[in-house]
């Protein structure tokens, strides 16, 4: 057993579904019998009144028929049990009951029983009053100093406070301002009342003060108060805590001394009699009850504090002393003294057994300390050990550990059985368009409906799916959950997905993400598994038909190994005119307004793709490629392949690396002037504030023109924050299209195998969203950095290069755009990708050209535009010193030679004419 644990003294669960809270629990000696010993007393909101006095036989035992002293049924709710000189005439001590319209008090009573059933008890009634408005909670205690009695303050909903003289209403108060009640508390050494208000301020009220007010008959202001009679209820003091307060405690050193306790929801504070602070103390979980009481050292007091997390601490002023941990979330807590044992004579009482009560009617009487350990480690018999038995049930052990690796921990088979994912997307539009919060610009907005149906093998807990887009690209809805699923049972599910904004997002693939628990006989809460499923949006999601376009900035060519295929039979539906003639060109547009233009030759096995935008060429290129391997594997043609024989275009996508950078730099500078204006307001505001608490103001000297036009600054600035964010993100999209455009010509280019592709997409698209405390520029630039000086290392000097650990923000993208030109270098002379640096061997590559093959080795150097050749460096001193040398040193990064005037391009031109 943990020493971290409460020890369970006697514990009981009440009731079944009942519902208690704060003020549901009290300890007090009710029966009047004089032993010292307190009884507890427990209300619930179901209106059950109980009362205990636990002895255990033995520690640890649940509660026995004895232990319950009277169960009875008031009907109303209870919101509250307090113990006091609740009765005129007499100092015994009675029972007040709260109720929502309210206020009973009762008297306990036991008669000595002459049978083996032991004592009877009973309550009677003395008094009540019904309440006028609806009660939330009570304090009691000698208001105005009387002696031999206590006096009730309830609290209404609205804010009034109904004072009652025993069997008698006194007078009603209604507290100024007063929004919500918060806790009250009675200190009588200041003989006030101290609440928590809705303006998170602690507010103390004196007795004397509350019965010379005018009476609050009603809310609003009377003829009399208008008039100028009777007086006005002022506060004594106020104390601006910043949070809502949960419980307020007062705890008295003695006559002259007494401290404020108020458990708020992230600290609790201690305050003087006057409002100041004492101490204060931040905690680090969310505390749901606490109880202050003197400690045994002088000065000092012990605050038990019961956290969300099923914990008790103890802390000694704000010196956490002890830690517990409890069954169950406590909503109140108490500290009393209890009958020891029946074993034991009378006279022997527990002290300072802790008693908590949950929010589902757990109670239970625990202590703190430790049990001693009675277990003992046997004797071990002392025999001479048979190394061949060992030897032999060694090698039998290590067997069954490598059968149990080779087949794996859990089996794909039987995880993949347990649930089954389908996504179906819909061939049609939907009919009325779900894109409501679309920002297009345009009215026609389409939308399309994916259905994913879940089918489940076996009996499963907690089922959410999670559907995740690319943005620009919105889903009605991204979340489901199911709490349960039966055998042999399907789910399904539809939402609609739309373009938001107006720009094109990188990809078209979406991904659905399911986690459920499978329910075990070990673990009955389930092992947490997961399984995925991708689904592709059609192209017309977000393009539209539209005229090709004869002059363009950006043009790519694909080389295929087969002869042209006619346009209108890889895109149906995106021709706008469909003639004969016009097989071989087709024009799409974009929702966000850019045009892309698809050319086939007629005389050669090419395809060009044509745009105003270098990112918008990836989706056109993606989706060709696409359709045509669909396209020739329906005609069972297996050997289809794509080449990529021009220039590489870094420049183009070097120019997006630049744009993206800059709003990184721009939205960096304008958060820190926002900074500084956000701290200039505050001067200002509080330079106003000391004028105008001052008896004699001072002239303001413009202050409030000066804080008028720092407000204008600090709000223009957050405009101008999240205008950039936003083309932050639109830049990052049009920075990942332009990344696969270039991943997708590499691989072409290369020959790349899938899994060498792969690794150069986790090297350029490691973010899904970028950030200001990790962006795309330095995670690439590590990444990359990493491929040269691995795999793509020319010598072991590079290799052992250190990279280090710690991202920043470069100052440029110089160093970035170098590693990319590098990289392209080293794949261009027979480098591979791989995870492993012992490939990163000298290679003979061959140059790809047309109507020439021609050999290089690896250690050729660099080729340029004209062919000419130069030195690769061997490490990152000689990179800068060939960067210095250079006057353009990413200007001729054309990493191949330039393609020659072929008759294919007069036959592209032809086709626009």
């Amino acid at each position: 057993m943990s020493l971290f644990k409460a020890r369970d003294w006697w514990s009981t669960l009440l009731g079944e579904k009942e519902e208690f809270d704060q003020g549901c629990l009290c300890l007090a000696d009710v029966d009047n019998s004089g032993s010292g010993q307190d009884k507890i007393i427990v209300g619930s909101f179901m209106g059950y009144l109980r009362i205990f006095n636990p002895h255990p036989v033995k520690t640890g035992d649940g509660a026995q028929a004895e232990d319950l002293l009277l169960e009875v049924h008031l009907r109303d709710p209870i919101l509250q049990v307090e113990v006091g000189k609740f009765v005129s005439g007499t100092e015994l001590l009675h029972l007040a009951v709260l109720h929502s319209r309210k206020l009973c008090v009762y008297f306990v009573s036991g008669t000595l029983g002459n049978v083996e059933h032991g004592n009877q008890y009973q309550i009677r009634l003395m008094y009540e009053h019904h309440l006028q408005r609806t009660a939330c909670n009570m304090t009691c205690g000698p208001f105005g100093g009387v002696k031999g009695r206590d006096l009730i303050c309830i609290q209404s909903m609205d804010g009034m406070l109904m004072v009652f003289e025993q069997e008698s209403y006194a007078f009603g108060r209604f507290l100024p301002g007063s929004l919500l009640p918060g806790p009250l508390a009675y200190s009588s050494r200041t003989d006030s009342f101290i609440t928590v208000s809705s303006c998170r301020q602690v507010e103390s009220y004196k007795y004397q003060v509350l019965v010379f007010a005018t009476d609050a008959d009603k809310r609003e202001e009377t003829e009399q108060q208008k008039l100028g009679s009777g007086k006005r209820l002022v506060v004594d003091w106020t104390l601006n805590i910043g949070e809502q307060a949960l419980d307020i405690c007062i705890v008295s050193f003695n006559q002259s001394t007494s401290s404020v306790f108020v458990l708020g929801e992230r600290n609790f504070f201690c305050l003087k009699d006057n409002g100041q602070i004492r101490f204060m103390k931040k905690l680090d979980c969310s505390p749901s009850c606490f109880l202050p009481y003197c400690s045994v050292s002088e000065g000092t007091i012990n605050t038990l504090i019961g956290n969300h997390n099923s914990m008790l601490h103890i802390y000694q002023d704000v010196t956490l002393k002890w830690a517990t941990q409890l069954p169950h979330i406590p909503v109140a807590v108490k500290v009393g003294s209890l009958h020891y044992s029946s074993s034991y004579p009378k006279g022997s009482d527990l002290k300072g057994v802790i008693v908590t009560l949950s929010d589902d009617g757990h109670l239970q009487c625990s202590y703190l300390g430790t049990d001693p350990s009675l277990f003992q480690a046997p004797k071990v018999e002392s025999r001479e050990l048979n190394y061949k038995e060992l030897d032999a049930e060694l090698k039998e052990l290590q067997k069954i550990i490598k059968d149990v690796k080779s087949q794996g921990v859990w089996p794909m088979t039987e995880r993949e059985d347990d649930l089954r994912v389908f996504a179906t997307v819909s061939p049609n539009f939907d009919s009325v368009s779900q894109a409501t919060d679309a920002d297009i610009g345009t009215d026609l907005v389409p939308s399309i409906t994916v259905k994913v149906v879940l089918q489940s093998r076996l009996a499963l807990q907690k089922v959410k799916l999670s559907v995740y887009v690319q943005p620009p690209l919105a889903l009605t809805c991204d979340h489901f959950s199911f709490d349960f699923m039966a055998p042999e049972t399907t789910r399904e599910v539809a939402f609609s997905v739309y373009l938001k904004r107006s720009y094109t997002p990188s990809e078209l693939e979406g991904n659905a993400v399911v986690s459920y628990f499978k329910p075990t006989d070990r673990n009955p809460d389930g092992i947490p598994r997961v399984i995925q499923c991708k689904f592709r949006l059609p192209l017309k999601l977000i393009c539209l038909p539209g005229q090709p376009s004869k002059s363009a900035s950006h043009k790519l060519t694909i080389d295929t190994n087969k002869s042209p295929v006619s346009l209108l039979s890889l895109f149906p539906g995106f021709s706008s005119q469909p003639d004969d003639d016009q097989v071989n060109v087709m024009g799409f547009c974009f929702l966000g307004g850019s045009r892309v233009t698809l050319l086939a030759s007629k005389t050669s096995q090419r395809y060009r793709i044509q745009s105003e935008q270098f990112e918008d060429l990836w989706l056109i290129i993606n989706e060709l490629i696409l359709r045509l391997h669909e396209y020739f594997e329906k005609q069972g043609i297996k050997d289809f392949s794509c080449s990529f024989s021009g220039s590489m275009p870094l420049q183009e996508y070097f120019e997006l690396i630049d744009h993206h950078f800059e709003l990184r730099i721009n939205g960096e500078k304008l958060e820190e002037l926002l900074s500084e204006r956000a701290v200039q307001f505050r001067a200002i505001q509080r330079r106003l504030l000391t004028r105008f608490k001052d008896k004699t103001p001072a002239p303001l000297q413009h202050l409030d023109t000066l804080l008028d036009g720092t407000y204008k600054q600090v709000i223009a600035l957050a405009e101008a924050v999240e205008e950039n964010q936003a083309n932050l993100f639109q830049a990052f999209a049009r920075l990942k299209s332009a990344t696969h455009l270039v991943i997708l010509l590499i691989g072409l280019w290369q020959k790349l195998s899938a899994d060498q592709v792969a690794i150069l997409e986790a090297a350029f698209l490691p973010l899904q969203e970028d950030a200001q405390e990790l962006g795309w520029e330095e995670t690439v630039d590590a990444a990359v950095s990493h491929l040269l000086k691995t795999c793509l290392s020319k010598s072991s000097k590079e290799r052992a290069l250190n990279l280090s650990s710690h991202l920043d923000m470069p100052k440029d993208t110089s160093r970035l755009k170098k590693h990319i030109t590098l990289l392209c270098d080293r794949l261009a002379k027979g480098g591979r990708l791989c995870l492993s640096a012992d490939s990163a061997a000298p290679q003979t590559i061959i140059m790809p050209g047309p109507g020439r093959t021609r050999a290089l080795p690896l250690t050729s150097g660099r080729l340029g535009p004209a062919g000419g050749c130069t030195p690769i460096p061997e490490s990152d001193l000689e990179e800068r010193s060939a960067e210095q040398d250079s006057t353009e040193p990413f200007t001729n990064h054309r990493l191949l030679m330039a393609e020659p005037p072929t008759p294919e391009d007069s036959a592209f031109q032809g086709l626009l004419e």
